[in-house]
Order: structure tokens, then sequence, then C-alpha cells
């Protein structure tokens, strides 16, 4: 039915924007890498059913806006942007304005766009990346809104079936499952991305390697519990046997995965790591808090001592591990003696880097309905203490390196022709200066000369 109704949307093109040389798709996406990796599907769906791209919204035919409800930063980012789509639908009546992803799965949100934007032409949630083109279609001939955010369950991955247009030659993303089924408590995301799904072990391999043949250098593996993978699938088949089938693939490739759940990092997992070939030692890992009550409200599922045992172990068995977290500071009722917990946790894991925001009131979520009392004032001072504790937690850390050797991937480019960007295989940010131009997307080996606060420098080692 995809390619019907791909074929159906190209012979309806010059009638819906008349007759032209190119009909023009604007893809605007918010939030996670699972966001924009789903934008790489839809914009497949897009090229197939006869687009090109523009980055002009004023050029756009088409205006997509792929939405995240993981913060409220996002949402009014995503407001303001359909608030002056709104101006171009005015003097572009053939404009055709879809609103996607995480944010029409809440219901008020849902509403809100029904009643307060009705020059949208269509609406759909999550589980409807699957027959997105269907629905395009509809609303060419539609004269009205059409809206749909059912989510299904049904088990179905709309990955195994939809075309991808990558937007980089040299990384991808590569989901595996979809959906989460852990409900912490401050968190919308089993709401608006439904339960666990598992794609296929053999679509996944048959991915990877059609990627690395193509001269993919880092494949990063996605999931909203991306180690949980494989719970609902009946050939027994884990995330850390995953991770040795691709490991078996042939080529010279990095593979990355995010996002992991402390709770399912089993031995096991670290094991797999640290005898691979292709994994990086790097990890993320989202704590969310260093004390132990907190961490039970939040219905994380484990404590402060097994995080501590976790990582003790990761650093045991995999040489020069690397590991970053997320951390919610001032979540409802958090003290000061809580979250100076979460501090001492910092101090003593020695993260490389922290993802660390102020709680964000989800409604529909549990935490939404807690007592908050502290200020947001006294919320954004403990945010500034945590982050002034690593930043000299990173400084001490990316010093260290200075004057090792380090194998680095080359990912782009710089306004100066002699240096370049790459990262570390674990993940840090390091700036190359060297005299050779075609090094985009190659290992090369560089000797790390200063570190900075936010990135490593070095020149490549002469062969």
């Amino acid at each position: 039915m995809l390619e019907n109704y791909s074929d159906l949307i190209k012979d309806a093109l010059p009638k819906k924007f008349g007759v032209k040389g190119k009909y023009l798709a604007l893809v605007k996406t918010f939030g996670c890498q699972q966001n924009f990796a789903d934008s790489e599907r839809i914009c497949g769906i897009l090229k197939e059913s006869g687009f090109d791209f523009t980055e002009d919204e004023n050029k756009a035919d088409l205006i997509v806006f792929n939405t995240c409800a993981i913060r409220k930063h996002a949402e009014d980012r995503f407001f303001a942007f359909l608030g002056n789509t709104k101006k171009l639908k005015r003097s572009n009546k053939n404009l055709v304005v879809v609103v996607c992803g995480c944010m029409p799965q809440k219901e008020e949100i849902f509403n809100k766009i029904k009643t307060t934007f009705p020059f949208v032409d269509l609406v759909l949630g999550t589980d409807y990346f699957r027959v997105f083109s269907k629905f395009l279609y509809k609303s060419f001939k539609s004269k009205n809104m059409l809206y749909f955010n059912e989510i299904k369950n049904d088990g179905i991955c709309a990955d195994d079936s939809l075309p991808v247009k990558r937007t980089d030659k040299i990384k991808a993303s590569v989901p595996i499952m979809y959906g989460c089924n852990n409900f912490c408590s401050y968190c919308i995301v089993p709401y608006v991305r439904g339960r666990e799904r598992s794609r296929d072990l053999f679509k996944i391999l048959d991915e990877v390697k059609g990627l690395v043949g193509k001269g993919y250098k880092e494949i990063l593996l996605l999931g909203q519990n991306v180690n949980s993978y494989g719970k609902d699938l009946k050939n027994n088949i884990n995330f850390s046997e995953l991770l040795k089938r691709i490991d078996e693939i042939e080529g010279d490739f990095w593979v990355r995965f995010m996002t992991s759940n402390p709770k399912d990092v089993t031995k096991e997992l670290i094991d797999t790591m640290a005898n691979s070939k292709h994994i990086t030692p790097y990890m993320h890992l989202p704590v969310q808090s260093g004390n132990n009550r907190v961490l039970k409200i939040m219905n994380r599922k484990y404590t402060k001592e097994q995080y501590e045992e976790i990582v003790e172990y990761a650093k045991s068995k995999i040489p020069g591990l690397c590991l970053s977290t997320d951390i919610i500071v001032g979540f409802p009722g958090e003290t000061e003696k809580e979250f100076l917990d979460t501090v001492d946790l910092v101090k003593k894991v020695k993260f490389f880097l922290i993802y660390s925001f102020i709680f964000s009131k989800r409604e529909g979520t549990l935490a939404a309905k807690m007592d908050d009392p502290v200020p947001y004032k006294e919320k954004s001072r403990r945010l500034r203490y945590l982050l002034e504790v690593q930043k000299n937690i990173t400084d001490n850390l990316f010093a260290s390196f200075v004057g090792s050797t380090q194998r680095v991937l080359v990912e782009e480019g710089s306004e100066r022709p002699e240096v370049f960007l790459a990262r570390t295989p674990g993940n840090i940010l390091t700036k190359v200066y060297s005299k050779e131009k075609e090094i985009l997307g190659k290992f090369l080996k560089i000797k790390i000369l200063s570190s900075t606060r936010t990135y490593l420098e070095g020149e490549e080692v002469q062969k």
C-alpha cells in the first residue's frame, strides 16, 4: 500500500500545487535522536512521493513538523513556529501543513491544534509513520483537517517497511525498538510512544550490513530503552545477543547505542562491550537522581548503590570507558540534602558529560500531580551548582588525554580548511589539525595536544 499511495501523491502534485519543476518539502524536527531518525523516514516517504527538500519555508509546498513532548521548551518552540506558519498559509493557500510525532499524542495538545490552528491540514500521532503517505494523500483531497492519534500497540514497527533519506553520509541511526514499558513518574514517553516493540533481528542486521556496505562509519542503535530490546520477541534474543551479531559484521565501523536504563544493564551486556571490536567504550546511562527516596518516587527501579555497582563493574571491564548521564534537578519534593546526594554521585562516578535540567512538569504523568514546594529560583541555584561541579570534573578528565594518541572519526569540516571536527571512541568532540584535505569520514590517529572544557585538540600522527 505504501508504494501505491506514493504513486498517487506523485500524480496528485501538479493538481495540488500547480505544474512546476520541483515540489518542495520542509521537515522541521524537534526533540531527541529518535525524532530525527523518524524524520529521516518521513523524508524517505516524501522523496519516494516526488518531493525535493528545502530549508526555506517561503519556498515550501509542504511543511512537516515532527514534534517532541519530553520538555515544555520543545512544545513552546513548536507552537512559535506553528504560529508563524499561519502567515505563510495566508499568503500561499496551496501550502500543506502537517503536524506529527509525540505532541499530538497528548490529548490537550491534540485538541489545541484542532481548535486554535485550524489551518493545519493533517495531524498524526507516533503510530502513523507507517501510513504517512496514505494520510498525506487523503489530506490533499480533503477540505478539512484530518487528525489521528490512536496508539494501537499491535507490535508493528514502522521501520520495517519505510524508505529512509539519510541526512549524513558518515553516521547513521538505526532504531531497533520503539516505546517504553517503564512508566517513570516524570516521563511522558510511554503515553506518547506506546509500549515496547522490538524490530526483527534479521531486519536490523540487514540494515546495518547495508549501511556498512555503503561506507557508513558509525552506527547508532536507538530505542527509548534500548537495552530492553528483545523482551517482547519470541526468539530469546536480548540486546547483548543483538550486539554480538552486529559485531560479527565485517568492516571498519563503530557502534554506539542509546538510551540505556540502568536497571537493564547486565554484566552480560558489559562483557559484550568489553569483548567487541566495533562497540565503542561509551555509554549514556541516565541516573536522574543520586538519592534513593527520589529514585523510588521516580519509579526508576534501581538504587544509588546498584547504579554505582554497575558503573564500577563497567569501568573494570571496559578500558577507557566514558560515561554520560541525565539528571533532573528539583524533582517534586527533592530536599537540599537529597540534591547533594546527587552531587556526591556525580563526584564519585566522574561523568565526562551530564545533561541536567530543572524538572519539567508533563501533564498526564504521576509527577505532575505531586506537591512541588521548592521555588524555581532555588532549583535554578541547584542546577548552577551542579553544573559548576561537573565543569571541574570535565576539565580534569579532558586534560588527562593530553599527550595521548587517539583514534578518531572525522565527522565535519570547519571554516578553516586545515581544521576538522572528530569524535574519540568515548564520544568526545575533538578538533583535528591536518594538512590532508580528503579526511572526512575517515578514522585517523591523532596526538592530543591540548584540551578545553568542551573539546580536545590534536594533530594527525604522520604515517
